[in-house]
């Protein structure tokens, strides 16, 4: 055990400094970057690596022809009540000029140490003249997602950024709810963005097909069902 902890540690040691949690080194065609920060978001913004636990952390390894592949644990399993997650991932990134681009890829996500089923994600992404584009299906053990999302950042009308995500959930086992049950619902955001006096505001708007009883049902990506409206300020301080 203390010849496989020496050896990380020597490799995060050897890598050059990237910034506070990510070491990067080149290895040849090669670009291997380790660290408890994630270092990409995939089908151009839409697939993010989440932070679960208190210990995370993984490697990206990137070849000059657009090729990468990588694995991230949102979460170790070393707290109590925390499980280990590794996300296991590979695509292939390409831009043709500074207006075009293009992403495809997937993600195997699993759980090693429970009895949840793996899963498994496709996603695909495009940029046009600054707008970023991307659509993921995701094949969960309880339901299949599919969404699409577009970041309208080459088009700002009043220097307004604009971006939007809409989700469709298909439920493998229907829900009982009061009169019924609920197989199936979507959701959806709006994002509306301006930074002002050196704060980046942000006005969002989510909502979903479901209501009043039927929001028991629900399982998606916005933090209520209901409609919900939110102003969000941050400033950087350095």
């Amino acid at each position: 055990m203390l010849k496989p902890s020496c050896l990380l540690l020597g490799t995060l040691l050897s890598c050059s400094f990237a910034n506070a949690q990510v070491f990067q080194r080149e290895l040849g065609d090669f670009d291997l970057k380790l660290g408890t920060t994630a270092s990409r978001s995939m089908a151009q913004g839409l697939v993010k690596p989440s932070t679960t636990g208190s210990f995370h952390g993984g490697l990206d390894l990137s070849h000059n022809s657009g090729l990468y592949v990588g694995q991230w644990a949102p979460s170790m399993g070393l707290t109590p009540g925390a499980n280990l997650e590794v996300d296991s991932y590979m695509g292939f990134k390409q831009s043709f000029d500074h207006t075009l681009g293009y992403e495809v890829g997937m993600i195997h996500y699993s759980y090693p140490k429970v009895d949840t089923l793996d899963s498994q994600e496709l996603f695909g992404g495009l940029t046009f003249l600054g707008s970023r584009f991307g659509a993921a299906f995701s094949n969960d053990p309880d339901k299949q997602n599919s969404t699409v999302f577009a970041d309208l950042g080459g088009n700002q009308p009043f220097g307004i950024g604009i971006s939007m995500k809409y989700t469709t959930h298909q439920l493998n086992t229907p829900v009982s709810v009061d009169g019924g049950y609920v197989g199936s619902f979507t959701d959806w955001s709006v994002q509306l963005s301006r930074p002002f006096m050196g704060v980046d505001l942000d006005l969002i708007y989510s909502g979903s097909s479901l209501s009043g009883g039927d929001c028991s049902a629900y399982s998606g990506h916005n933090s209520q069902c209901d409609g919900l409206v939110t102003l969000k300020a941050e400033r950087a301080f350095y």
